[in-house]
This record gives C-alpha cells, sequence and structure tokens, in this order.
C-alpha cells in the first residue's frame, strides 16, 4: 500500500436497489415522491440521463459496478452464471487501498451464490471495515426489520429463507440486528467517514432499499403514514410460497406504492445524512443496480419496461456525481456513460490508472470539458441481448422459459424476437423499425458479434 495520500478526494459511493428511473422528486413527474436528498445532490452536482448498468438484474451488474468490466468476460449472464470476478481482477476497493485509502463497506452484497470468507465479501476484496448481509442466501433479499437467530427460530424454515431475517456480517463474524436496516446502514457509514484518520476514506454503501419486500416498515412509520402493517408470509398460514407472492406485487398488494414511496423517503433520510456528513472534498455517487422494478411499485417513465428486461427500464438508471469546485452543479449530462466507469474514474480522481477495464474515466464528460463517453454499449443475458450505438438500440428477446417464468411470476413483459429503436427520438421504444433499418441492424448486429468474441461468449 502506498503512503497517505491526504491531497486524495474522500469517495462516497451510494449504491440502491431497484429505484425506478423516475421516482426522484425534482424531476417532478409525481407529486408524492418525496426525495429532498437525492434533489439536493443533484442541484449540487451533475445528473446523467443516459448511464446504464451491465444487466437488468443485481448480480451480474454489482460484478461490473467493484470490477469496471463486463461481467460476461467471466461468463457472468443471469442469476444462474453470476460470480463475483476472478482474483486476479482487483475490485475498486483494492485500488483506492493502493492509493492509501481507508475503506468502509455497509450493506447488500449479492454477486452470486457466495459464502461467508468468499472473495466475494468484503473483507475479502479490500474493504477494512464492514456491516453487510449476504442477499444471495435469500433469493437477493435482506429483511428490513429482523436479523437474528431467534428471527430465524421464529420464522421457521423455509419462511427465513424467504424472509431473509439472518444475522448481518461483521468481517466473517456474524452481527445481530433487530431494527430498521436502512438508517443502520446510515448510521455505521457516517460513523466510518467521520473517524478521525489522516487518511482518505472510500465508503461504499449498498441500501437494501428500494428492493422488495417495502411493508417491512417500523411500526412509528407506519402510523405516522397512516398505512396498515402487512404480514410476512409464514408457510403454516399461507400456503406456497409463489402463490403469496403474487398477492404482494403489482397490481394486487394494497398500498403497494405507499409501501414503496415510505422505503424511499426513509433511504433518501439517510442519504442525507451522508451528505451533510461528507466534506468538501468528497466526490459523492449516487447510482442504482438495475432498473426500477414496477412489479414492485418503481416507476421508470419515460423508459419502457422494468427490471429483468433489456428495455432501457430495465437498464437505464439514476446515476449523479457531486464533486464541489471540480464538477459543476445542477449540470444535465445526457453522453452515454456507464456503471463499468466508476472503476476508472474514482481511481483516476485518487492519482491511480486503471489499464484493463471496459470503462472510461469520465470527470472530463461530467465536467463539460469534453464529449468523450462510450460509443457502444452491450447487454448478454443469454437469452436476451441488446447493443446500443449511438442513439440505435437494437435487440433480441428469446421466447423461452425464461421470459414465459418473468412474465408471469414478476409481471415483467419481455417482449420478443428482434426491435430497433432510435432513442433520440423513441425514448420510450414504441416504434420498431427494424424492417425499415436493414443496414443499422446489420451493423449494430456485427457490433455485438465481435463483442461476444472479444468477451469470450461462445457465437451465437
Amino acid at each position: 500500500m502506498s503512503s497517505s495520500n491526504t491531497s486524495a478526494p474522500n469517495i462516497l459511493l451510494i449504491v440502491s436497489d431497484d429505484h425506478g428511473y423516475a421516482d426522484r422528486g425534482g424531476l417532478g413527474l409525481h407529486p408524492d415522491v418525496h426525495t429532498p436528498s437525492l434533489d439536493r445532490l443533484a442541484a449540487e452536482g451533475v445528473t446523467c440521463t443516459d448511464a446504464y448498468v451491465t444487466a437488468p438484474i443485481c448480480s451480474p451488474s454489482r460484478a461490473a459496478i467493484i470490477s469496471g468490466q463486463y461481467q460476461q468476460r467471466w461468463g457472468g449472464q443471469w442469476f444462474d452464471s453470476a460470480a463475483f470476478p476472478p482474483d486476479d481482477v482487483p475490485s475498486l476497493a483494492e485500488i483506492l487501498q493502493g492509493q492509501g485509502y481507508r475503506t468502509g463497506y455497509f450493506g447488500k452484497v449479492h454477486y452470486g451464490q457466495e459464502d461467508v470468507g468468499d472473495r466475494a465479501c468484503p473483507p475479502h476484496h479490500g474493504f477494512e471495515e464492514t456491516l453487510y448481509g449476504l442477499a444471495g442466501h435469500s433469493f437477493g433479499r435482506l429483511n428490513y426489520l429482523h436479523h437474528s437467530e431467534d428471527a430465524m427460530t421464529s420464522y421457521g424454515q423455509p419462511a427465513a429463507h424467504h424472509m431473509a431475517v439472518q444475522p448481518l456480517l461483521s468481517g466473517d463474524s456474524p452481527v445481530e440486528h433487530e431494527g430498521f436496516l436502512t438508517a443502520e446502514f446510515g448510521r455505521r457509514a457516517a460513523e466510518f467517514m467521520g473517524t478521525a484518520d489522516e487518511r482518505p476514506y472510500f465508503c461504499m454503501v449498498a441500501f437494501n432499499a428500494v428492493h422488495n419486500f417495502c411493508w417491512q416498515l417500523p411500526d412509528s412509520e407506519l402510523e405516522a403514514r397512516g398505512l396498515p402493517a402487512f404480514r410476512d408470509w409464514s408457510p403454516d398460514t399461507d400456503g406456497a410460497f409463489t402463490e403469496w407472492y403474487d398477492d404482494v406485487i403489482v397490481p394486487n398488494l394494497p398500498h403497494g406504492r405507499e409501501y414503496y414511496l415510505a422505503q424511499l423517503e426513509l433511504m433518501d433520510a439517510e442519504i442525507g445524512r451522508l451528505l451533510d456528513a461528507a466534506d468538501e472534498n468528497t466526490i459523492v455517487v449516487y447510482i442504482t443496480d438495475n432498473g426500477g422494478s414496477t412489479c414492485n411499485f418503481g416507476d421508470n417513465a419515460p423508459l419502457r419496461g422494468t427490471k429483468y428486461t433489456l428495455w432501457d427500464g430495465g437498464i437505464r438508471i439514476p446515476m449523479i456525481w457531486r464533486w464541489p469546485g471540480q464538477l459543476p452543479a445542477g449540470r444535465s449530462a445526457d453522453a452515454l456513460v456507464s456503471t463499468m466507469d466508476l472503476v476508472p474514474t474514482l481511481a483516476s480522481a485518487a492519482g491511480a490508472t486503471v489499464t484493463e477495464t471496459d470503462g472510461l474515466d469520465i470527470l472530463p464528460t461530467l465536467a463539460g470539458t469534453s464529449p468523450a463517453a462510450h460509443e457502444t454499449l452491450h447487454w448478454d443475458c443469454g437469452f436476451q441481448w441488446a447493443v446500443r450505438s449511438g442513439s440505435w438500440k437494437l435487440s433480441w428477446v428469446a421466447d423461452d422459459a425464461n421470459t414465459q417464468h418473468l412474465k408471469a411470476y414478476e409481471h415483467a413483459p419481455m417482449g420478443n424476437g428482434w426491435s430497433l429503436t432510435d432513442l433520440s427520438t423513441d425514448i420510450a421504444e414504441q416504434t420498431n423499425q427494424y424492417a425499415e433499418q436493414p443496414d443499422v441492424v446489420a451493423r449494430l448486429n456485427d457490433l455485438h458479434t465481435a463483442w461476444r468474441a472479444e468477451v469470450g461468449l461462445p457465437a451465437s
């Protein structure tokens, strides 16, 4: 590790879970959405309107965030193949540790099928101080209220597994926490940020909000908002989980949008706590791990689609950067950027150079001093793929068991077959120009074929 670098900026990376593209109060799309902290962040920083993740689901997307590389390079396409990057791919935390940073991770972990002690766990890829939950143990979820051995016993199996009440971890040691998890992650992160230390810090906060099940709110919040309590699943009284699950997503859950917005407001309050704890020499980045989940009452307007899909609603995300004195305030940038850009950009700000990356250093783009950004981005889940080059986007979706399951179980219409859209004139992807633009189709198809070969995927 290099010596202390006291002039380097602190870095705060905030990752939310399934936050809808339209669900920020400052956008003015929904009068019932209240996000003063995110609005403050946008007013003081740069909003990227054309920011993308590398997958429409959390696990493969998070692997790209932490590595700056397409996760397809190690086979990560869907839940069943998602995995943390190989040992020879440094994480963002390891890169920043090499620049003399102290590092902390607080929140959800879900890169694949990791277990305690694996490299995918934050203390094993560069984070010194940690409080986290392995969501891969529980269908990507962390319970908002309960994490203890007693909770596991009281829920019973398999309900404890579905309801995600296992203890958290600090290092490799279990930590029980009974209380609202969003507030605890915010509190611990702010405490870490405020620790007296000559080293700059890298603090990564991965909220489980606003993932389902959003009715898991403190009693005081339910009472203050006039919302009824909603009971978690019990195999003794509710029968098959799949039948119960359909009653707690769109369109069946009573007050579903209100529960979601309550969780969003409470996460926003913790983001405000973190902004207050950050000094002027702190880069703050806000992203979410994939597109908003409309089946869990998020809204992605004006984008089409939802989490799980390669419509832009599944892969285009809120992204906001703030660095006082270095980035302009209140700027909106429409450059084509990716969460893969986090690694080279933050490394550059810390004085490091990253060569093995699929991302770009976008600080000049954010500052408005250079138009440089990605010309082309790719997505490939096996049963569906897409490529965006400039404003053109070509996609293909199989009509198979995967798409049928997602349509029926997650209320996520996938489309099928070929689609070509000019996003500059059709952001909602309503007009399919596949038949009218054969030359564009051929060019984008060739780009994707070449990319698949470059990252090591077999020919389709």
